[in-house]
């Protein structure tokens, strides 16, 4: 059983938001065992700490956005898709704005910078929710769902008319190896001609060819193209990552999206959790017996990450 972690020692970063479009200040701290990931609204008084939990989701509009008691934080899939992807339980995220740095639009950075200072075992271990019974959610668009299954997979597929795009599917059983390799490196994705439109909604005003892969009718117009061809349903599945991460525990089982986005990620967890049945948390105490239940699954590798060889 692994066990919970968190990083070495403090990260600071700053870069810009990606709707607000100023520069956001955020430094993430070590936290403590069952700590989880908690967000802190440095520029807000009084009650400006939001936990990162599925129950906490507020808004689903372009990104991920969560808060409590008037206090708010979006985007926060991608940093929380790098913790999910490196093995981090608990962290204090400290922001002086209402949004995660965007970076360059995927998790990359983040990841370089967890691996930069490196994480530390805590003593106790990881919670995990197993997937008992098939749980699904759709909407008019597309559909998400967890079957059971022995370890953690994903499989995502996206259909866009696009000549760039059009159908991509892609399919993983999620470690950490395979996050770094496979995923953490996707950009965020869109369209030149929804670009306007945005900004006269006060949304995307920090986007630009630096944080985001863009596409005209016909092409990607980033002088560099693309990092893969599938980057943009590897983007999706770094976004569900970090959605499913909002859970507070890795999941044992298969997650399946058609179209899907951070509106039905976050409704499958919300179902996920609404019936005892749908499910079952392993929470392994530290010197009893491994139960059976436990030995029939694959609990996902999580390396302990040496900031002195990253």
């Amino acid at each position: 059983m692994p066990l919970q972690r968190t990083l070495k020692k403090e990260i600071y970063c700053r870069s810009t938001g990606l709707h607000c479009g100023r520069k956001v200040a955020m430094t993430i701290r070590p936290a403590g065992v069952d700590e989880g990931i908690v967000f802190v609204r440095t520029d807000l008084p009084g009650k400006n700490r939001v936990h990162a939990k599925y129950d906490n989701v507020a808004d689903t509009t372009l990104a991920t956005t969560i808060g409590t008691n008037g206090a708010s934080v979006s985007t926060v899939e991608h940093l929380l898709s790098a913790f999910w992807g490196m093995g981090v339980d608990n962290a204090m995220v400290e922001l002086d704005a209402p949004e995660v740095p965007i970076m360059d639009g995927s998790a990359r950075p983040f990841v370089d910078m967890l691996k930069g200072v490196g994480t530390t075992t805590q003593g106790k271990f990881k919670k995990f929710l197993v997937v008992r019974r098939e749980v699904s959610v759709s909407d008019s668009a597309g559909t998400a769902m967890f079957l059971p299954a022995p370890e953690f997979k994903m499989t995502y597929k996206i259909d866009f008319r696009h000549p760039v795009i059009g159908q991509q599917s892609c399919s993983l059983t999620l470690t950490d190896e395979n996050y770094e390799r496979e995923i953490c490196f996707a950009r965020t994705f869109g369209f030149l001609r929804d670009v306007e439109y945005l900004q006269a909604r006060g949304l995307a005003l920090g986007g630009s060819l630096g944080n985001a892969v863009v596409l005209d009718d016909e092409r990607v117009i980033n002088k560099e193209g693309l990092r893969s061809p599938d980057e943009f349903v590897k983007h999706k599945l770094l976004d569900a990552v970090g959605d499913l991460a909002l859970l507070g525990m890795p999941i044992i089982g298969h997650f399946v999206a058609y179209k899907s986005g951070h509106k039905l990620n976050n409704l499958l967890l919300k179902e996920l959790m609404s019936r005892e049945e749908n499910a079952e948390i392993i929470d392994q105490p530290a010197g009893e017996p491994v139960t059976e239940r436990l030995r029939a699954v694959r609990i996902p590798a999580f390396r302990v990450l040496d900031a002195a060889r990253a």
